[in-house]
């Protein structure tokens, strides 16, 4: 069973479990803040998110304490940190997940190593997608507008959300666009087969990067989450590449496959990539075609996810019925 946060008031605690924001670019979160609080939200920001040195907020003790203060509050329904980092993995030996309640925590990067802990420790679900200052420009573009919808959708209820039109292929940050992103190129949804495909499951996944170091740990223990939360559901992976070269990326998922992480599963979907640089010509392509040989699933890439904005939001632990062909796509969540 998963337990789905309830969405009762609209509250944000920011706080920075990974990196806070250093002072000269305080403006961004201050710009995050008052869009939020213009459009009816009540933002409990924390001293994390103000501070950054050594790759870190603070001391991965304190960063945890203001983590654990923030998901115990109840005037907070959404927990959401500035942005991701490097360090998030330190801070899980000072948390006590048993005394997390329900409590939705959103966000991407180094952050989904909290979020896919937290799922597989305690069956709450958790929202991969944007971090608090992607919210900070006058509009908000399609796709990443449906975030709060998403939060919003209730136990046993379902949300459909569809493929980009077009996506943001680099930063201008001299000529900052209403919307934040500079959506300037056409979305391809891209599958292995050349077909169109179709895949259903429970969702798992976030940041490849960082999550792979969950791996033999007692926060990445996929295989008790399953037998505990999903006994004999499949599981659809989706997962992003942040810096990764290809040969990095496959060994990464040839240990997610050693480890089990792949036992089981009804298929997998990449977001599209800054990194994904070829090593003597072994190619994204050619290895997201090898991946899909080897677990004999289809594969779904160059979606809406991760450090390629936009993206979705991905629910860990919601059902989930994914479709591309014909370059586009969509997901169908169910909260069941």
């Amino acid at each position: 069973m998963i337990i789905y946060p309830a969405l009762s008031k609209q509250s944000i605690g920011v706080t920075a479990p990974s990196s806070g924001v250093a002072p000269e670019i305080h403006n961004t979160l201050k710009q995050a803040i008052k869009r939020q609080e213009q459009r009816g939200f009540q933002v409990t920001v924390g001293e994390t998110a103000w501070t950054q040195a050594l790759a870190k907020s603070a001391p991965a003790e304190a960063r945890a304490a203001e983590l654990m203060e923030m998901l115990s509050d109840s005037s907070i329904d959404i927990v959401m940190p500035p942005w991701g980092g490097e360090l998030l993995i330190e801070i899980l030996e000072f948390m006590d997940f048993q005394k997390i309640p329900a409590k939705w925590v959103v966000g991407y990067s180094d952050i989904s190593v909290l979020l896919l802990a937290m799922t597989l420790k305690t069956g709450i679900a958790t929202a991969h997608g944007l971090n608090f200052v992607d919210l900070r420009g006058p509009e908000t573009d399609a796709v990443s507008a449906k975030w709060l919808e998403v939060l919003q959708t209730a136990a046993g209820e379902s949300i459909e959300q569809e493929a980009s039109q077009k996506f943001q292929l680099s930063w201008d940050h001299e000529n900052p666009s209403p919307v934040v992103f500079h959506l300037t190129e056409e979305t391809q949804w891209k599958t292995v087969s050349g077909e169109t495909e179709h895949m259903e499951g429970r969702l798992l996944g976030g940041c490849i990067d960082v999550i792979r170091h969950l791996i033999g740990t007692p926060y990445g223990d996929v295989d008790a989450f399953r037998k505990e939360h999903i006994p004999g559901e499949p599981v659809i992976w989706y997962l992003e590449n942040c810096e990764m070269n290809i040969a990095d990326m496959k060994r990464s998922l040839t240990q997610m496959k050693y480890a089990g992480w792949f036992y089981g599963i009804s298929g997998i979907v990449f977001g599209r990539s800054p990194a994904n640089e070829p090593v003597n010509g072994y190619t994204a392509e050619k290895m997201y075609a090898d991946l899909s040989e080897e677990l004999g699933v289809p594969i779904i890439y160059d979606i809406d996810c991760g450090h390629v904005p936009p993206q979705l939001t991905f629910v860990n632990g919601a059902h989930a019925v994914i479709e591309a062909g014909g370059g586009t796509g969509k997901m169908l969540m169910q909260f069941s």
